[in-house]
């Protein structure tokens, strides 16, 4: 979910830079991710009659298909603005390209074991 999110506001940002010079052009982002996250079910589901009964299971499963909001800012673009953007992405997907890299290999670990 996260590296979607990441992907969507790469594209955005390379959009505002594009069109850095173009007459009335309004700089665009998306919205932040901890407002997605929040949007989104987080409990646990049950979604096949094989799982477990719990409490607290069998909540409905929440998804949206309408895609990443993207916003129009009330300003132009500025190119160091979106620089800075840009490499916290780049430094983003870096953490989870390194927690999913740890990840598998605790797992290779564990099955090696």
């Amino acid at each position: 979910m996260h590296a979607s999110y990441l992907s969507v506001r790469q594209s955005t940002i390379a959009g505002n830079v594009a069109n850095a010079n173009t007459q009335g052009y309004q700089a665009r982002d998306t919205v932040p991710f901890a407002q997605v996250l929040a949007r989104t079910g987080s409990d646990m589901a049950m979604t096949s009659r094989a799982h477990l009964q719990a409490p607290g299971l069998g909540v409905p499963v929440r998804t949206d298909k309408t895609g990443w909001d993207v916003l129009e800012t009330s300003s132009s673009v500025s190119l160091e603005q979106e620089m800075l953007k840009a490499s916290e992405v780049s430094r983003q997907h870096n953490l989870d390209v390194g927690v999913v890299r740890s990840f598998h290999r605790m797992l290779m670990s564990a099955v090696r074991s």
